[in-house]
């Protein structure tokens, strides 16, 4: 018997071995009587009635206790003790409104509860207005995919260096949180970059579109410093002469799918190169850092927005396999296919997000 059931005579037995629907409707009545006035009471009342609820409350029926979290999930001055007793409940229709909004919990007792319990409750607590990095820290370590993907789509919620890191390993298996991730204000060029790292190139078009413009400067500068750590070491190439030479070209009128085909069969990736950059707007540095790569895919796109024919997109791709290599008749079989299958609209758009990207 605490000291609040002592003074209400009878309410000890009703506590006790009373039935449910009885301890629901006594704690109900109760806690009117709270509510009446809940912003005028002294924290002796608070405290008082803290003492009469958390004996009853926990035997009310069910739909009983999921009215009563919900109401006092709402208040600053909510009786803390039956609050805390409340977030504990395995029954997540009672746990869920007072942690998703109590501010009554401190992080002392979402931190323990959020070590202890299920993900409903995790979820339930991505949902308050501000979530520490001690909580985050938590929720990253233990929280399922919606757990996760929630927290850091939270404007609110604070990572540690530490939890971002988490963050973003996570987001390598997961487009949906690499983009929630993206689009944080409080995203580091270091975590961005990170980020982006890890990211498919399609995550990364579609983060581009979605975040503010600020953001996509960020994103472009963080690729192109990506693509240059990526580069090999050793010589770079010139092409001071290959560009002359596409100038004079140019000016002759002469600048075309035929002079690429030439430079092409010739091997002479310079000029090729050089070629393909006049030819689709997209700048000497981005091309050649996407052609010189471990795929000729952008060869295919490339050939798909400039209308080549696939005898030059071919020789091509035989001049990136270089003059001591030669590929097997299936993989050029294989290239052809994509090529013909591949969607002008959909080339387009690659092509136009390789326009925009700064040259380094």
């Amino acid at each position: 018997m605490t000291v609040a059931t002592s003074l209400i005579p009878g309410l000890d037995d009703i506590v006790k071995r009373g039935d449910p629907r009885r301890r629901g409707e006594i704690a109900s009545a109760i806690s009117a009587l709270f509510f009446q006035d809940a912003s005028k009471l002294s924290s002796e009342l608070v405290d008082l009635f803290d003492d009469l609820l958390i004996d009853l409350v926990p035997h009310a029926e069910l739909a009983a206790r999921v009215d009563l979290a919900e109401r006092f999930s709402r208040l600053d001055n909510a009786p803390p003790h039956l609050v805390g007793q409340l977030a504990r409940e395995n029954e997540i229709l009672v746990a869920g409104p007072v942690l998703s909004r109590s501010p009554v919990l401190d992080d002392a007792a979402l931190v323990e509860i959020a070590r202890l319990k299920g993900q409903g409750h995790l979820l339930a607590m991505t949902e308050r207005p501000i979530l520490s990095t001690a909580i985050t820290d938590v929720l990253v370590e233990r929280g399922d995919r919606d757990v996760v993907r929630r927290a850091a789509g939270n404007a609110g919620a604070m990572f540690s260096p530490g939890g971002y890191t988490e963050l973003i390993k996570r987001a390598s298996q997961d487009g949906v949180l690499t983009l929630r991730i993206g689009q944080r204000e409080d995203l580091s060029s270091d975590h961005l970059k990170e980020l982006l790292n890890g990211t498919l190139d399609v995550i990364r078009r579609r983060l581009s579109t979605v975040v503010n413009p600020a953001r996509q400067v960020e994103i472009k500068r963080a690729m192109a410093a990506i693509e240059e750590a990526a580069r090999p070491a050793g010589p770079r190439r010139d092409f001071a002469d290959a560009q002359r030479t596409v100038l004079g070209l140019h000016r002759g009128g002469h600048l075309g799918e035929s002079a690429l085909l030439g430079f092409a069969k010739a091997h002479k990736y310079e000029e090729s190169v050089a070629t393909l950059s006049a030819m689709a707007g997209v700048r000497l540095p981005i091309l050649d850092r996407l052609i010189s790569g471990d795929r000729h895919d952008p060869i295919l796109i490339l050939g798909r927005v400039l209308n080549l024919g696939w005898p030059t997109v071919r020789a091509l791709i035989l001049m990136w396999y270089g003059p001591h290599r030669t590929p097997a008749d299936a993989d050029l079989e294989q290239a052809r296919v994509n090529f013909t299958r591949l969607m002008p609209s959909t080339a387009e758009r690659v092509v136009n997000f390789w326009r925009n990207r700064p040259a380094i």
